[in-house]
């Protein structure tokens, strides 16, 4: 890839990571219109729309083997459980703290999920990053202001719950062979849709009439932008510019959640959020060997 190819390519990770910050708020406001399993099934239902041409385009296709498919079915149960706790903990809580939170502990749980369970050796270093994270985490919770109601409230054991979720769903799609990410992702969303379509939604208490412009714009957002193009950008990424160099984007994402969150929701954001998300983010860093800026060689 060329260097200008990788500068337009930079811009649209830029993009990427703004509309996975955008999604909190999306949440957020779709909160007000739909309960979270009729959130997950419009979410999805735009996303299948919309992420069909894109595999088509690209030439994956829809093939999927059998083992990728029986992880998919695991994949979307534990999607379904996730985008509740990413649903409800932006109802009751804040989409900023969501947003901060739940992005940058991810990384974190992968990291002591693949050490507990798969064997990852932890180094001096990774145990200094976990310190850090775990302060961080514990600021981003005010848990200094030693508040029981505060620390332990629903919306905060939303967001934890989600933070080990994801990796949980992440590690159960690095176990697929022979299928595109992408694919894989299409029969999750698929599969799941049918899921919460059977046993959760019912289609007649679905109040479609009070969906406005801001319902639809939102609804639009979260699923074409903030998952459909998300998505794809990130996964081309990982293949042409390798999982480290796309990794760093991630450090945007809490970044656009909070800043979202203070323009569209006018969220007060406190200072313990933001010392948190300084905190974890380094830790992130450590942990996954992050290079943000390179060094230049020196042609001699």
């Amino acid at each position: 890839m060329t260097q200008q190819n990788k500068n337009i390519f930079y811009i649209l990770m830029i993009f990427a990571m703004a509309g996975w910050g955008a999604s909190w708020v999306n949440a957020k406001v779709l909160s007000s219109y739909v309960n979270e399993y009729e959130m997950i099934f419009l979410r999805n239902f735009f996303t299948i729309i919309t992420l069909a041409p894109v595999l088509i385009i690209t030439k994956k296709y829809f093939h999927i083997n059998r083992r990728s498919f029986l992880l998919a079915v695991l994949a979307s149960v534990i999607m379904i459980v996730y985008l509740k706790c990413y649903f409800l903990g932006t109802k009751h809580g804040t989409a900023s703290l969501g947003g901060a939170l739940v992005t940058t502990l991810i990384p974190i749980n992968t990291f002591i999920f693949m050490a507990l369970f798969w064997g990852k050796k932890i180094l001096k270093k990774d145990i200094f990053a976990l310190i850090i994270g775990a302060i961080g985490v514990l600021t981003m919770l005010n848990i200094w202001s030693f508040s029981h109601e505060q620390i332990f409230s629903t919306q905060n054991m939303y967001f934890l719950g989600a933070s080990v979720l994801w990796p949980a769903l992440t590690i159960t799609s690095s176990k697929i062979t022979h299928t595109s990410p992408m694919v894989f992702s299409m029969y999750m969303y698929i599969i799941s849709t049918i899921m919460v379509s059977l046993f959760f939604v019912d289609f007649k208490a679905i109040p479609f009439e009070t969906f406005d412009s801001i319902f639809w714009i939102n609804i639009l957002i979260l699923s074409i932008i903030a998952t459909t193009f998300a998505t794809t950008v990130y996964f081309i990424g990982i293949e042409k510019l390798g999982t480290n160099e796309v990794s760093s984007f991630i450090f945007l994402v809490p970044f656009f959640a909070i800043v979202f969150s203070i323009i569209f929701l006018k969220e007060e954001v406190h200072i313990t959020t933001i010392i948190g998300v300084i905190l974890t983010l380094f830790a992130v860093k450590i942990l996954n060997n992050i290079i943000i800026f390179k060094k230049k060689k020196i042609e001699s």
